[in-house]
């Protein structure tokens, strides 16, 4: 199991001019926007990196994937959109830059339309001639021609009967190469309590969703016509593993967890507000068949540096560890509340080779740091090798939501990513359904 490391946190020293060091203590670098026409992207990003508009109002935008031949896909599928309308048809969506210009000129939809208010549909990936995507409580695949952005064929259900009540409700998934896939199935509630979210209601012991929720499934992608259930399930204890990547490296598993939420609401005696706003960390983990990662019983004190009992179990404000000294911790972890959600290697050879291997996370944003103003919605860089994260990390890119850093009011909040065959870096946005290409030096050819 990769052994804990210490995050620490890059202090922001203006909204353009950040410095960044990496892990190896390499000077610093002042973000620009690169080669790219002034304005273009409203990202701010390391000197030599270029953003772009890929393209622009696509609805409800969550994962992407990009095939071999520069492709781009992405699951529409459901969600409150701030900014948009569901899209006319097709949750689908497939784009291609037939000019080689940064921007998409072809777009095509297909798939089922569905309502504002479906829930379920972010998870993406192509594997063995197939796109693979979440639809509903579906995972569908169409048979996808090679350098076809439209299937020739309608779909065929991979799962069905994934969850979709309560908190959590989408499924991101990652298909390895073997067609092991791994589904995120997301808590039902908040941290299992009796009454969810309310103030001082114990948790439920046993928490019973932990049978059918707040874990990973595995499932097998070659095979049509699987039903959920319990008996598929890979890890426990996450409440929402909403970013899932395999290392190329080595073939293993990581995904991100959202910590839970409320701790000073439910429990005034035992946390201020100002210490609500501070916990738990977000998590990095380290998926191993049968491993359990605490949720609902512990969570990640950052500061501390552990997992510590919940209030909900006999915590006592963070002090008492009980059995989460048992339970497995993470391999880096992150400012609380701040949502990772896109998780992905850096396997491209385009950008300067610190990036190399590393991973980039998607912060969604938080809603919920009720002292001081809300965090996130950037895009991180981590360096990683052999299992093990550098000591710091590195705020990659800012400037998705705008002027306004807030869940509702945010311009954009970055879900998705992919890495391109060439090398860039692909970032989907589900609030004004805006892709972003990212990459180094003189940007599209």
């Amino acid at each position: 199991m990769p052994r804990i490391t210490s995050m620490i946190l890059l202090l922001l020293t203006g909204a353009c001019s950040r410095e960044q060091k990496s892990s190896s203590g390499e000077g610093a670098s002042t973000p620009s926007h690169g080669s790219c026409p002034a304005g273009s992207s409203g990202l701010t990003l390391p000197a030599g990196f270029c953003a772009t508009v890929f393209a622009d109002h696509l609805g409800h935008a969550r994962d992407i994937v990009v095939a071999s031949n520069g492709d781009v896909f992405v699951n529409t599928w459901g969600g409150n959109n701030y900014r948009t309308a569901p899209p006319p048809a097709g949750f689908l969506v497939a784009l291609r830059d037939t000019k080689h210009s940064g921007s998409a000129d072809t777009i095509v939809r297909f798939g089922p339309t569905p309502d504002r208010s479906a829930t379920g549909g972010t998870g993406i990936a192509l594997y063995d001639g197939y796109l693979y995507a979440e639809a509903g409580s579906d995972i569908v695949r169409y048979r996808l021609p090679a350098g076809e952005l439209r299937p020739d064929t309608t779909s065929e259900t991979v799962v069905s009967g994934l969850p979709i009540t309560g908190d959590h409700a989408m499924h991101p998934f990652v298909i390895d190469g073997r067609g092991a896939l791994y589904v995120d199935v997301g808590s039902a509630t908040n941290s299992c309590q009796v009454d969810n979210r309310q103030v001082a209601s114990p948790g439920q012991n046993p928490c019973t969703e932990l049978e059918t929720r707040g874990g990973i499934w595995k499932f097998d992608a070659n095979t049509t016509g699987q039903s959920f259930s319990p008996a598929q399930r890979f890890v426990t204890g996450l409440r929402n593993g909403v970013g899932i990547a395999i290392d190329p490296a080595d073939g293993t598993v990581y995904a991100t967890q959202h910590g839970r939420d409320q701790l000073g609401d439910n429990f005034p005696a035992l946390y201020t507000m100002q210490q609500s706003a501070e916990l738990p960390a977000e998590e990095l983990v380290h998926l191993a068949a049968g491993a359990d990662y605490g949720w609902p019983t512990c969570y990640f004190d950052g500061a501390q540096k552990k997992l510590v009992l919940a209030p909900e179990y006999g915590g006592d404000g963070g002090k008492a560890v009980g059995e989460c000294a048992n339970k497995a911790p993470p391999v880096a972890f992150f400012p609380a509340h701040w949502a990772p959600d896109g998780l992905v290697f850096y396997s491209g050879s385009m950008f300067p080779a610190r990036y190399r291997g590393g991973i980039f996370i998607a912060f969604h944003g938080s809603w919920n740091r009720m002292v001081g103003p809300q965090e996130g919605y950037n895009l991180v860089f981590l360096p990683f090798a052999q299992g093990q994260s550098a000591a710091t990390y590195e705020i990659f890119a800012d400037g998705f939501a705008g002027p306004a850093v807030d869940p509702v009011k945010a311009d954009h909040r970055p879900v998705g990513l992919a890495v391109a065959p060439d090398g860039a870096l692909f970032v989907a946005d589900d609030q004004g359904g805006r892709i972003w290409r990212i990459a180094y030096g003189a940007g599209p050819s």
